[in-house]
């Protein structure tokens, strides 16, 4: 990331398609064919696992570390492969998957989704065992599949619960009792790994295109899983959990720019020394299948590896954590070893340390800089200021978690915050061209790469928000529609790549 270039961040459920939610089929193309004709480099998105409406649908919280959303698996690609025919696709007209075509319902797309998948699995499960396609995808993804697809299958039939409250046997994964599932429950199993093996074959064939056409995906690793998942179920030992199989710490961080309690995460905490005892093959057995999934890997909460925000479990809000320290030089050696290059984007938002910036420059890692928290305080001693910016950095107008410009300009800056973008760029600021002028600063400036979210590229306002962190309710649900691709609402943006030499 070291040629002067600009890109767009995206989630996939962001496109648009006509099946409630976006996904890997025909916008998703025509998305990395607009990102090359207006010389973008870079398709930014948010991590790709399965989501679920019990924890918010937010693609940080997932039953999975390794396995793909299957809300992502475009129904007009399976009909185009032969997997399913047009009637298993339709959308009754009794059962309308949105009231709002510019939000996701989630459980209504699940429901869809779901007798899309099933029937697909009833048309070609008899083909399974002789389909070395398959076969392959099983042998190479063994390390995860078998343990999701156990996970995925017992909770169902569980009736949802957590993993902590099944039956001792299967909580405690004695081998018997999972042996003995896996036989009566052969067909379930087979049809989740199913499911993600459509799931990896669609993204594959994007993923092919877009390096086609240049276009390099840059995928989001969160630092944490969640608690209710086949990761921590599978792998108790790597975190820190009581005999009861309870957390006994979880994640956060500190009180700060969001919320004055800090924000609580709930996420189970790494038991680092066993991680340590094994190599960390964990976690290097995760980044390998993310260097697979995007060229480019933006580590979430990159601080956590040099010390991490731990509450205790019993804690409600964040406030009585602690600062602890993490083997993050040790991790990252680990994976020096393992890997040839680590093209990881260091997310080092937040409160950052010597050991932070000294674990970032070890490996020679760009870190991030959000225009919007660039105007507050002391510009002199703010890293965000556009004139503290550096050339091996990635500059962001803002990030999923921040509102889209436009909003932030009218509700959440102060008249300092907009007097000093206007003294940035030169005159006063107005609403309708407060994301252009912040465009402007980030293409114009010294860092080789910069990324704006689609909002604000098309200058869309607060009810395009992705996500308002400590916020339960309504996020993750932004949609853009079809009109959005089209090329007249890019012009400028393409211009602007080309006059400050970002166009790749």
């Amino acid at each position: 990331m070291n040629v002067r270039s600009s890109g767009v961040l995206l989630h996939i459920t962001s496109l648009p398609s006509g099946y409630g939610i976006g996904d890997l089929g025909p916008a998703a193309y025509r998305f990395a064919r607009l990102l090359r004709n207006t010389g973008q480099l870079y398709w930014q998105f948010l991590p790709l696992g399965p989501t679920s409406p019990a924890i918010g649908n937010s693609p940080y919280s997932s039953p999975s570390a390794f396995a793909g959303n299957p809300l992502f698996i475009s129904p007009e690609l399976l009909v185009q492969q032969g997997v399913v025919a047009w009637p298993d696709i339709q959308v009754a007209d009794h059962a309308p998957l949105y009231d709002d075509p510019a939000r996701v319902e989630y459980d209504r797309v699940e429901r869809h989704r779901e007798r899309v998948l099933r029937a697909a699995f009833e048309r070609n499960s008899h083909t399974l065992p002789s389909d070395g396609f398959y076969a392959e995808f099983c042998r190479q993804n063994n390390a995860w599949l078998d343990d999701y697809a156990r996970f995925v299958t017992i909770k169902r039939a569980h009736g949802g619960a957590e993993w902590r409250h099944w039956p001792a046997a299967l909580r405690n994964r004695d081998d018997e009792a999972l042996a003995a599932w896996d036989e009566d429950n052969a067909r379930e199993m087979e049809y989740e790994r199913f499911v993600q093996y459509l799931f990896f074959r669609q993204w594959d064939a994007l993923h092919a295109y877009c390096r086609e056409l240049g276009v390099v995906l840059v995928g989001d690793v969160p630092i944490y899983v969640t608690y209710d998942s086949a990761d921590v179920w599978a792998n108790p030992e790597y975190f820190q959990l009581d005999a009861s199989m309870d957390p006994v710490y979880v994640a956060g961080v500190p009180p700060d720019y969001f919320s004055e309690t800090g924000q609580r995460w709930g996420n189970p905490v790494y038991n680092w020394q066993a991680m340590r005892q094994d190599g960390f093959r964990w976690w290097i057995d995760r980044m390998r299948h993310n260097f697979r999934l995007a060229d480019v890997v933006r580590l979430d909460h990159f601080r956590g590896f040099a010390g991490y925000w731990q509450i205790p479990a019993a804690e409600k809000t964040a406030v009585n954590g602690r600062w602890v320290d993490a083997p993050g030089m040790e991790l990252f050696s680990a994976f020096g070893r393992a890997f040839t290059s680590l093209p990881i984007i260091a997310e080092d938002l937040g409160v950052i340390t010597a050991d932070v910036r000294e674990l970032k420059n070890t490996w020679n890692l760009p870190g991030m800089k959000i225009l919007q928290f660039g105007f507050s305080g002391d510009l002199t001693r703010n890293p965000d200021a556009p004139f503290n910016h550096e050339r091996r950095c990635v500059v962001y107008t803002g990030t999923h978690d921040n509102a889209p410009v436009r909003a932030w300009f009218t509700q959440e800056a102060g008249d300092e915050e907009r007097f000093r973008l206007g003294e940035f760029v030169g005159h006063s600021v107005r609403e309708e061209d407060a994301h252009h002028a912040f465009m402007r600063l980030a293409m114009a400036g010294v860092a080789d790469t910069v990324v704006f979210p689609l909002q604000d590229v098309l200058g869309l306002g607060a009810e395009s928000r992705m996500n308002t962190p400590s916020v339960a309710e309504g996020n993750w649900a932004w949609r853009m529609n079809a009109d959005q691709l089209e090329a007249y609402h890019y012009e400028r943006f393409a211009a602007m790549t080309r006059f400050f030499g970002r166009q790749s």
